[in-house]
């Protein structure tokens, strides 16, 4: 090394120590064993040197073909540093990041990212020891708060989530459920003078079925809510003595809650994937750098906000427009700029005046309007049993002059049904859905729109203008199994926020008045498809194989084609963390299920390839320019375009991406393609070809409103005759339950 460059290395580091003098010092030494971590090829010869790069920032280390490769130290300009293994050019194995302010990470990279077992100290002293994925807390951990508050527990997207154990720096404790950072469901708090909680919580606060017990042994017990109109319950004095007849419950939430604050945890301003890495040549490629266009102007990505995404569950055959004032989603412009693709119009045919439905739509969007903006007392999440009465419906009267309660209208005389409308209310309270959007996205100026063909049951399906929504026309047996099912329904989507079963917001009935007094009934379901992202493939997969397939010409196969189990030509690769959640989610699901005697479900899966090529000339080009491989497990279709797993990083180098993902939504993946040895429909799931995709997936478990009545069985006994009994969809709850966990849990595998 020249005396020149060994003055700037001398005099970096000094400035480098002189930044991080705030951060907590560690005796221990970093290495250990060196960590090894899969390559796709094998790298050239390693040597050592030593860079100065043009942007200022320095790297010592081992390099193999053009990367930092092996055991390294990089120094960026503005003060961060990292020392540790490396990986064809990114952090990977063990290793440690340092900011400017003295914050430091020490433990497992993958791909750039925080990623496996580490621990993150704060520039003020916060530390948190435990597991990450892509940046953020995941899984178990434990955290100190610079005030001395610490939290033992499970952590999901960056916040505490599960079970846990909160203990204050004044001897209080809780330890419960927490759900998004905050104490939420079952738990006990215990105060350092003794006194007690035991009971349910929500969003920090007592609420719902509670029991306050003193030291002395006496207690209360009741319904517990911040306004006091709703607070009711008996207090139990211990022994003879009066002890606290004078108490009121509300100075629990007025007094002795004001010393059990939860800390906020501390953001990162700068996570390590998001550091630009400038290899010579590389010229800032894992940057997010404004796109160029065809014009050779920059521009600027902006991503729209998407629906909420806690109420998407259902669409077979629809995705959001990204398009927003000229700006798009996270791929659309730039994507279609460089393929020269036109964005793809919205499905569906609009009802407008002259359609057939035109009245029915006109009456649907009355009746909503008056449920939803009704008024209505608030409600608890405890509801009582007489809420999910079968004859708990409301009828109303739509005169087209107009009523004591009801608008004048242009359409025809008719009869609105509301059933169990406070349940359906809760419903959309415990799925966070604004009352004033839900109703603006179904009755405001924009017509819906009738989806071209009905389904196989023969229901129609009608999407919102802004497709966050689906309204499906149902049957009265189906109406019947929704509202006999509707209890343990509502029971189970409280307890398992990230539950894969469709989400329903209404249940409603338009009675036409006249000689033919028809009655449609339909219900009001999240779109699981609506989002930012451009669906590329979509595959409806049940496990079983008789007629399970396709029949259209792989010409006509398009990015709005459901697929079926003998079209799939994937197998899907979850993070660890995640396709653990996921097992045990779709076990939950398919338990209660079961337990309801539903069958003939399905996983509804849209497929979003991150990266595909315009080389391929038969590449399915979609409405944000993306193109999709082509084939249905074609061995020969090799123009289909390979990711590779280094693409990663720049799908989700900005955190604020990870606020959106959820179990089933918007969730980063690899696609595998599969190959079948033969055509015999027994083997479901292909082999294995190594040929991966960098996707974003969305899925749901759909039609759970067949039971396995009579003429199910009938289906069952005569296809049993003619086919192999496997093999068809109508068999017996428990059997079809086993059976689908079996072929989804071969069809998702944990990514190795």
């Amino acid at each position: 090394m020249s005396k020149e460059l060994r003055f700037i290395v001398k005099a970096w580091e000094a400035t480098v120590r002189k930044t991080h003098i705030g951060g907590k010092k560690r005796a221990n030494p970093l290495f250990t064993t060196m960590s090894v971590v899969p390559a796709d090829d094998e790298p050239g010869e390693t040597y050592h040197t030593e860079k100065v790069l043009a942007n200022g920032d320095f790297y010592t280390g081992q390099w193999a073909n053009s990367f930092a490769h092996g055991q390294g130290k990089y120094l960026w300009a503005d003060g961060c540093m990292y020392v540790g293994e490396w990986q064809k050019g990114k952090t990977a194995g063990k290793g440690k990041f340092s900011w400017p302010s003295g914050a430091t990470y020490e433990g497992d990279f993958k791909n750039g990212f925080m990623d496996g077992k580490g621990t993150y100290t704060g520039s003020f002293g916060e530390t948190y020891r435990g597991s990450w994925v892509m940046n953020l807390r995941y899984g178990q951990g434990t955290k100190s708060f610079v005030n001395g508050d610490h939290y033992e527990g499970e952590w999901r997207r960056g916040l505490q989530d599960g079970q846990g154990r909160y203990q204050w720096k004044n001897g209080n404790h809780y330890i419960g459920q927490w759900r998004n950072g905050m104490i939420h469901g079952s738990g006990t708090m215990i105060w350092s003078n003794g006194n007690r909680y035991d009971g349910s919580w929500e969003e920090g606060l007592p609420k719902g079925n509670g029991t306050f017990r003193w030291a002395d042994g006496s207690f209360y017990v009741g319904v517990w809510s911040k306004e006091s109109k709703d607070q009711m319950g008996t207090y139990y004095p211990a022994g003879s003595s009066g002890g606290h007849v004078d108490w009121d419950p509300q100075e629990v939430f007025a007094v002795d809650l004001n010393d059990c604050k939860v800390c906020p945890v501390e953001t990162i301003s700068i996570f390590p994937s998001q550091k630009m890495l400038n290899w010579p040549g590389m010229e800032g490629e894992f940057m997010n750098k404004p796109p160029i266009y065809k014009n050779g102007s920059e521009g600027n990505v902006r991503p729209r906000r998407s629906s909420d995404a806690r109420s998407s569950n259902f669409s077979r055959g629809s995705n959001c427009d990204s398009t927003l004032d000229g700006n798009v989603g996270l791929e659309g412009s730039f994507a279609s700029n460089r393929f020269g693709v036109q964005p793809m119009k919205k499905q569906g045919v609009t009802i407008s005046k002259g359609h057939k439905n035109y009245e029915l739509m006109l009456n649907l969007q009355l009746g909503i309007r008056h449920s939803v903006g009704r008024p209505a007392p608030t409600t608890s999440l405890d509801l009582k049993t007489s809420a999910f009465d079968p004859r708990e419906k409301v009828w109303t009267k739509f005169p087209p002059e107009g009523s004591k309660y009801t608008p004048p209208h242009q359409s025809s005389d008719f009869k609105w049904k509301d059933y169990c409308p406070v349940v359906f209310r809760t419903l959309r309270k415990l799925f966070k859905v604004d009352p004033a959007d839900y109703m603006i996205s179904l009755c405001g100026n924009d017509a819906l729109r009738e989806l071209s063909s009905p389904g196989k049951s023969g229901s129609f399906f009608y999407l919102t203008n802004d497709d966050r929504y689906m309204i499906k026309t149902m049957k009265k047996a189906e109406v019947k199994v929704l509202l006999r099912m509707l209890p343990a329904y509502y029971n189970h989507v409280r307890a398992f926020e990230n539950t894969l079963v469709t989400k329903f917001f209404g249940l409603h009935c338009v009675k036409l008045t006249g000689p033919t007094q028809k009655k449609v009934r339909f219900v009001i379901m999240g779109n699981l498809f609506c989002s930012e992202y451009g669906i590329h493939r979509r595959f409806d997969l049940k496990g079983s194989s008789l007629g399970r397939t396709t029949n259209k010409p792989a010409a006509e196969i398009d990015a709005t084609t459901t697929l079926k189990d003998l079209d799939l030509n994937y197998i899907f690769r979850l993070q660890k963390v995640w396709f653990q959640e996921f097992c045990r989610q779709v076990d939950r699901d398919c338990d209660f299920l079961e337990q309801e005697r539903i069958m003939d479900y399905s996983l509804l899966i849209g497929l979003h390839f991150r990266e595909a090529s315009c080389n391929d000339p038969l590449a399915t080009p979609d409405r944000s320019g993306v193109r999709a491989p082509t084939g249905n497990g074609d061995p020969d279709n090799e123009g289909a375009p390979r990711v590779f797993k280094g693409e990663m990083d720049r799908l989700l180098s900005d955190p604020n991406r990870w606020a959106s993902i959820r179990l089933g939504i918007n969730m980063p993946a690899w696609a595998e393609k599969t190959v079948r040895k033969t055509d015999c429909e027994a083997q479901l799931v292909g082999e294995p070809t190594g040929e991966l995709y960098d996707v974003i997936l969305f899925f749901g478990i759909i039609d759970i409103l067949q039971d396995y009545d009579i003429s199910k069985r009938l289906e069952h006994a005569y296809k049993s005759f003619q086919y192999d009994p496997t093999s068809i969809s109508a068999v017996d709850p428990k059997q079809y339950s086993r059976r689908f966990r079996a072929f989804i849990f071969r069809v998702f595998v944990e990514d190795t």
